[in-house]
């Protein structure tokens, strides 16, 4: 095979340089051929950073063979206009869009650093605290106590993906996401763990491929009865039959990421 083609792309912000790197990475999951190393530059705030910025892209795009690619968020015009003497093939987020949006509602923007994240949302902020503590408090079925007070509630065998599914919902959306494993011993009984039926509504299951349970349960505690395939499989078939029986809405997590997961979710149980 030949070798993929590899390029280094720069995330630079004059804050934590997380919406950028968002950004930048919705349009590199595009191109699948193309090996991307990427490096992070936050808090760029002066002068002198902006330079030695200038300094490590040049020095990185030498040593590739290849200019580099650079996303960014700079709001500071004196400093965006540093970082694009560059020799990168440079995207600016706020030339992109700011400029157009600014000419189509005829009214100049502030251009205010850091105006995202603001006082405005300390509101959201403290949501996303109080989710993030419930999740983690009601992870892997620790308590089934204050479950009135879930947005959602995850259940799935082992390794399916549940615990950063749930964090992922509390950090993005501010969901307070609880989760519970389904275990040999509730099939047995034949009903859900704890006092989950009471909170059907809210209940969300998460599946797996057999095989790539026993890939993921293998890594964590190998040649067990846990990850042995014949036992996975096993799980699994209860686990859906079980899920078919109560009524409980499911997608099968194999080949789906955190976000496509969560986004099913949201739509599903039409959270917002």
């Amino acid at each position: 095979m030949p070798n993929p083609i590899k390029r280094t792309v720069f995330f630079i912000s004059d804050g934590t340089g997380l919406t950028v790197e968002a950004l930048g990475h919705s349009l590199l999951t595009q191109f699948e051929d193309i090996e991307f190393k990427q490096i992070r530059i936050p808090f760029l705030d002066s002068i002198e950073q902006a330079q030695n910025a200038v300094s490590h892209i040049n020095a990185q795009g030498e040593a590739d063979g290849m200019r580099p690619i650079i996303f960014t968020t700079l709001v500071d015009q004196s400093l965006a206009a540093i970082v694009h003497q560059a020799d990168a093939f440079c995207l600016s987020y706020f030339d992109t869009y700011l400029a157009p949006l600014e000419a189509e509602l005829g009214v100049k923007s502030s251009h205010t650093v850091g105006r995202s994240h603001g006082t405005a949302d300390s509101s959201d902020y403290k949501k996303r605290i109080e989710a993030i503590n419930y999740t983690l408090a009601h992870d892997d079925g620790i308590t089934d106590n204050g479950l009135e007070e879930a947005d959602v509630i995850l259940v799935a065998v082992s390794r399916c993906g549940k615990t950063p599914t749930s964090l992922y919902l509390a950090m993005q959306f501010g969901l307070k996401a609880a989760n519970f494993p389904l275990i040999p011993e509730d099939f047995d009984r034949g009903r859900l763990p704890g006092t989950l039926e009471r909170h059907r509504s809210k209940l969300f299951g998460l599946t797996i491929q057999p095989e790539r349970l026993h890939q993921i349960r293998e890594e964590r505690r190998a040649g067990s009865k846990y990850a042995a395939l014949p036992n996975c499989r096993f799980e699994v078939a209860e686990a859906e039959k079980m899920m078919r029986r109560e009524g409980i809405r499911w997608l099968d997590s194999s080949t789906k990421s955190i976000e496509e997961i969560s986004t099913t979710i949201l739509q599903e149980l039409k959270l917002r």
